[in-house]
């Protein structure tokens, strides 16, 4: 059998990014990982719920290692675009990164969002690819795209910031105190928007407080 899988993968064309036979495989990925966790899923498992047959999967992906980093990829990619392309708005500061701060708290507090998060955390020690990709494809990106609009409110001359990459990171910390760590802890329930709103309001008003221009 894993001469045939490895057959298939050697003679097969290269599958595109985008095709519709790669995201139905990650898509079953995603639930066999949601129900089972990264360890206890197999490639038996998400073939099966995928609906393809196991040469068909191998020939997409070398192993659940390359799937579940795959899967965490796409997530930090669909929150970037679907977040932080409200810096782009005409609204003034204080406006737009509320708006922002609660659509990115919003998604992080997902509870699918959460359980990704607590596999990456349990395999980063052992996988530190993993763990490493995670981080940049998901935070670092969310500190370079916010870091670059505060960069231009201080051309701007709106803001007076010294190191607009530290005080991205620090605005994001701020943004999801009380909310993201309990949530993967299960020390608490998923936050309400009123609750997010609520605290991104607060980070957003304490950051101001120190570097708008006033």
């Amino acid at each position: 059998m894993a001469q045939q899988i490895e057959l298939e993968r050697q003679g097969a064309d290269p599958a595109p990014d985008d095709s519709a036979k790669r995201q139905q495989i990650i898509e079953g990925a995603r639930q066999v990982f949601l129900a089972q966790g990264f360890d206890a899923a197999s490639m038996n498992d998400i073939a099966r719920t995928a609906g393809v047959s196991k040469g068909t999967l191998y020939v997409y992906f070398a192993n659940k290692e390359e799937l579940f980093q795959t899967i965490c990829s796409q997530e930090c990619q669909l929150q970037a675009e679907n977040t932080f392309r409200f810096l782009d708005s005409d609204d003034d500061i204080e406006a737009t990164l509320i708006r922002v701060g609660v659509e990115f708290i919003k998604f992080l507090c997902r509870p699918e969002k959460a359980s990704t998060a607590r596999t990456v955390i349990a395999i980063s020690e052992r996988m530190p690819e993993i763990g490493r990709s995670y981080y940049e494809s998901g935070a670092v990106q969310a500190i370079i795209r916010l870091a670059a609009y505060l960069k231009g409110k201080v051309k701007a001359g709106e803001l007076a910031v010294d190191d607009c990459e530290l005080a991205a990171a620090q605005l994001i910390e701020a943004s999801q105190a009380t909310l993201f760590k309990p949530l993967i802890f299960n020390f608490g329930k998923r936050p309400s928007e009123a609750r997010i709103r609520h605290v991104v309001t607060t980070a957003v008003k304490t950051f101001l407080a120190a570097y708008r221009v006033r």
